[in-house]
This record gives C-alpha cells, structure tokens and sequence, in this order.
C-alpha cells in the first residue's frame, strides 16, 4: 500500500521534534508499505531544518521517502509564520502531478496541527481514488481562541473553522489523539463512525536502548542529594508556562522541613525566571539543571525516587490530553505526580501514582507527602504498572497496527 502523510512540521532523528509520524511511517515501512512523508523544510519544532537547493527535494530516512518543500522562515506566531503556511500549501498542490501521474497513492493523510492541509490532501485523494485520513493533533481554531485569546470572527480563524469543518466531513477517517473529541467532531460535520483515536506513543526499543550517561555535573548534583539521603522528585522537560512549574515551587514551599527535594532538568522562555522565584521564596529544596540530551533522560529518571508533571487549568483539557513526557516517565517505571484537570488521566488509569487538582500547590504538597509515607514496593508496584500501562497501549507498533486498521475498517 502506498501512504502519502502530508506533515508540515513532521521531523526524524535527524532533524529532531516532532517524531511521531516518523515512528509510524517506519513501522508501515516494516510492514512492507510505501510512504512519502511531504514537510516543509522549515519548523520551529525541530533542532534542524533540511537545507535546500531547490523548491523540493527528497531524502530517504529509514526506508521513508521525506519530501521537503521549500517554505519561507519564521520567528514566533506572527504574519511570517502565517505566510509560511500558506507557501507549503502551494507547495503541496505544486507537487499533486506527482501523485496523480507517477506515485498515486492509495492513502492520502492529513495531519498537520493546523487544518488547512485537509484542502490539497482531499484534492489529491479525490484526483487518485485513495482513502483520505484527517489526523487530529489540536482542536484548531478552538486552541487558539480559548488559550490564545483570537476572536472566533477573525478572517484566519474563520478560514481555519471552515477548513477543519472541510476536513470532518471530506474525510473517510478521523484520526484524533484526543481520547474525548468524538462530540465536538460531530457536532463540526463528523459521522460518529469516522471517528478512532490513536494516540501518541513510545518507541519501546529505542527507549530501552538509550543509554547516553547523565553529564557530570548532574551526577555530581545528584550523588550530594543522595549522600543526604534526599527524597528525589524529578522533572525532565520544558520550563514554560504550560508545564506549571511555578505551582510546583509554590507546593516546594510547604515542604522545607521533609526530606523532600525537587530537581528541574530542562530548559525554556521560563526557566530564568523560576530560578529567580525560588531563589527569593528562599527555596533550599529545588534543584535546578542544564538540559540534557533525549538518549539521557531515562539515566535521569532512573535516579529519581517520585517523577511530577504539571498543567494549566485550561477548559481545552477538556478533549484529553496526550502528553509525550509522561510516556517516558511511565517508561521509567516510576510512580508519578500528576497535577491535572483534563478529559483524560493516564496516570490514574494505569495506578502509576497520584494524581491531584489542576494549579493547587497545596495538593501537590499533600501528593508528595503521601509519596514519601509509601513504601519502597508500594510506589515499585506503582512504577511497575505505568510501564505495563505504556507497553500495552502506547507502543508505536501497536500504534501504527491500529491506525491502519482504523483506515481499513472504514473502506
């Protein structure tokens, strides 16, 4: 079978985030498939963008055919970032003749965050009699008028509704990574029978085979914490608005006089000030670290004894969520805190941990108190549970099975 996976910001281990239609491309290629992966040679997603000479240029990763499309630079969220999208879009239909004519594909799959590629992809299918996927990341234009604050009457989110409405309805298959959507899809033109979720994953093997060592400043940092027989709860990952550290140093507060200690790796437009906060709060508790590279983090949550992740109490949750940090941290086999008010809760489902209220520094103190009263084989037996819950459901062999199947079903 042929698989045509338009992704705009779609990356690879080469070029970095985002990796999830690499990982399922890779298993259809296993499986004896045909893909061509169609991306813009520009994403503010990955560490580095392809370079190229000409208007199109194809590379082969991993048995996957990458297709870059010339598209313009970016900084931020403005005019330039909208230009960028409307140019891969040309670019897009630039390139139909190849797929009309010479490679004609049997899937056509949309699946850019924003919905826009839902118009070229129906286009082609239409054009080739292939089976039109529409692969749901965010609910767009709803994330940008609830967390963003546009106006649901500006031309951009108008056009964005009506393409996103073009794509429930076109589509023979839905595929949402939010587990609670079905509603909402349905309610913007989707037939009920459309809808599946699949949703993020792991690549089981290449966590489990990551084996780059902690740098040694870490280590050093880490062995003082121990010899002081600290409890280590750890964080691995942005240091932004979204991730709620600033309630987690609120919650470090409570808990100067436990043996309780918060160690941050990570980076991001944050982390300067968080440090700043807890060095006024007079935070002898939390720990701050450089970032290390993706092949280190499971070194780093192997020495932790408790792992948190937090959010912003946000009526979006609502749809679920599907965090890719909490596949690690799950694969880590560690029990976690969870900080959440969502659709959905992984750690909850598995009995991986706690889980505890959206933005309440008192809860999460209440959560870590709780986590130092277990015992060692209660938060083993924990641990244990949030990586069987990732092996049987979040494994990108799994994963890919069952997005075909959900294409194929519908055919």
């Amino acid at each position: 079978m042929r698989i045509l996976y338009i992704n705009h910001y779609a990356g690879s281990p080469r070029h970095g985030m985002e990796f999830r239609p690499y990982y399922l491309a890779r298993e259809w290629v296993k499986a004896g498939h045909e893909v061509n992966m169609l991306a813009a040679d520009t994403s503010h997603l990955r560490q580095t963008n392809p370079q190229l000479s000409a208007k199109y240029q194809d590379e082969d990763i991993d048995g996957i055919r990458y297709t870059w499309c010339k598209t313009p630079a970016y900084p931020g969220n403005g005019l330039k970032r909208v230009i960028n999208i409307f140019s891969f879009l040309g670019k897009v239909m630039g390139l139909s003749g190849r797929y009309l004519k010479q490679w004609k594909p049997d899937v056509v799959i949309a699946s850019s965050t924003y919905p826009l590629d839902t118009i070229p992809a129906a286009f082609i299918a239409g054009k080739t009699g292939a089976r039109l996927v529409y692969e749901v990341h965010d609910l767009w234009p709803l994330t940008p008028v609830e967390v963003g604050g546009m106006s649901r009457s500006h031309p951009f989110i108008r056009l964005m509704q009506w393409a996103e409405d073009f794509g429930y309805r076109k589509a023979d298959t839905v595929i949402s990574m939010l587990p609670c959507a079905r509603d909402y899809m349905m309610e913007h033109g989707m037939a009920a029978e459309k809808y599946h979720v699949v949703p993020n994953g792991v690549d089981v093997a290449e966590w489990q085979g990551a084996d780059t060592p902690l740098p040694a400043e870490h280590l050093a940092a880490l062995a003082k914490l121990k010899a002081d027989k600290r409890f280590l709860i750890g964080y691995a990952g942005g240091h932004g608005l979204a991730n709620a550290l600033d309630f987690l140093l609120e919650a470090a507060a409570r808990l100067q006089d436990t043996p309780a200690s918060f160690v941050l790796v990570g980076d991001g437009p944050d982390k300067a000030a968080l440090v700043e906060k807890a060095s006024a709060m007079g935070l002898t508790n939390v720990h701050f670290l450089p970032s290390i590279p993706k092949r280190a983090v499971p070194a780093f949550l192997a020495e932790m004894d408790s792992l948190f992740i937090g959010w912003r109490k946000l009526p979006i949750y609502r749809f679920g969520i599907n965090p890719n940090k909490l596949f690690d941290y799950l694969m880590a086999g560690k029990p976690v805190i969870h900080s959440v008010e969502a659709g959905n809760d992984m750690v909850k489902d598995a009995g991986a941990g706690f889980s505890v209220g959206a933005e309440d520094p008192a809860a999460i103190a209440d959560a870590v108190c709780r986590m130092l009263a277990t015992t060692p084989n209660e938060r083993g037996r924990m641990g244990a549970a949030g990586r069987q819950y990732v092996l049987a459901h979040h494994d990108y062999r799994i994963l890919a099975q069952r997005f075909l199947q959900a294409v194929l079903r519908q055919g």
